[in-house]
């Protein structure tokens, strides 16, 4: 929850500290700072992971002191998509939906929606979007093969995992902003990519269908790199 962590801070009195790598964007550091947080960096070359074990050993240290959100354990992250997002989705499309699509970051929004999604049918396709490599500039997304797996994951629930490459999380969201006027980050980028492939093979095997994904990140956040800075970063 590092994104609203600091406005609610500010607006309660209650000191935040966030820790996260090095190498993310100097825009999600101006906007973090610009609340007054403290920024704790960690590895660049661990990604989250770096982070969530350094967060762990600065509580562990100081029990006291800190209350930790944990959102990769705490079952409030899958249970606010099981009461809110796959509510709002039902309520909106019923029976019409086909598809879900969304990406493996914490992972709450998978498990929580495709809960509820496949109590209400187990006709609804849930597909979880990763990375394809470990190594990757999808900020926000997880590489599970790789990476430190969230306790509330759980693999059984997804019915479909389908890779999604940097480049192609990068070049939706550029084609979004362009085509669609939604200035969205890269998992967004990610989702809506593994979303349309999913729309296309939908159209082919089966004449079409209702497919939905998650608008999970806004782009203001990613500003630099650049396109042509990339080849620098992974």
């Amino acid at each position: 929850p590092g994104g609203p962590l600091p406005g609610i801070g500010a607006a309660l009195g209650y000191r935040v500290q966030l820790v996260m790598p090095s190498n993310v964007t100097k825009a999600r550091k101006d906007i973090t700072q610009a609340f007054g947080t403290e920024i704790i960096y960690s590895d660049p070359m661990e990604g989250s992971d770096g982070a969530i074990r350094l967060v762990r050993k600065i509580v562990a240290e100081n029990p006291d002191k800190y209350f930790y959100p944990d959102q990769y354990s705490n079952p409030s992250n899958p249970l606010a998509h099981y009461y809110g997002t796959g509510a709002e989705i039902l309520d909106a499309l019923g029976d019409r939906i086909t598809h879900f699509v969304t990406g493996l970051g914490t992972s709450g929004t998978m498990m929580g929606t495709t809960r509820r999604l496949h109590e209400h049918t187990r006709r609804v396709h849930c597909v979880a979007a990763e990375p394809a490599e470990a190594l990757h500039g999808l900020e926000g997304l997880k590489h599970m093969a790789s990476s430190i797996v969230p306790p509330i994951y759980d693999p059984s629930l997804p019915d479909e995992i389908m890779p999604v490459s940097t480049e192609d999380g990068w070049d939706m969201a550029d084609r979004v902003a362009a085509e669609e006027g939604l200035h969205v980050g890269h998992s967004t980028g990610a989702n809506i990519f593994a979303a349309v492939k999913v729309a296309e093979r939908a159209h082919r095997e089966q004449g079409g269908g209702c497919v939905v994904t998650i608008a999970c990140d806004r782009g203001d956040r990613y500003f630099a790199p650049m396109k042509w800075e990339r080849r620098y970063l992974w």
